[in-house]
């Protein structure tokens, strides 16, 4: 079915994309609970680290463009640097590595 077909069809785009992401899904997942436990710190941490990246790109954005004042500036700068630092204390804590937040989507691509 293709994204025009999807409308027509009465499907949302969501369940057209889902549709195409279906077959490279495991069909139950298998594991302990520690791993699934370590799977889902994992895909915590990993939208913790997306949103981190944007708020921090936001941060500089806004620093170039003069709308932050300078207390603003350090405020914002040190908070950056704390989320940062507590997500690399909860990642080594999980025992993964930067580059494990990096997930692959499939064919959409890696995350990070």
């Amino acid at each position: 079915m293709t994204r025009d077909e999807a409308g027509v069809g009465g499907r949302s785009e969501a369940d057209w994309r889902l549709s195409e992401l279906a077959p490279a899904l495991p069909a139950r997942l298998d594991g302990t609970a520690d791993e699934l436990d370590a799977g889902l710190g994992q895909l915590v941490l990993t939208l913790v680290e997306l949103v981190r990246q944007v708020l921090e790109h936001q941060a500089v954005r806004r620093m170039e463009g003069g709308s932050l004042t300078e207390s603003e500036t350090e405020r914002l700068g040190v908070a950056l640097m704390r989320l940062e630092e507590r997500v690399d204390e909860i990642r080594e804590l999980f025992g993964l590595e930067p580059e494990d937040l990096n997930v692959d989507l499939g064919p959409i691509g890696r995350l990070l």
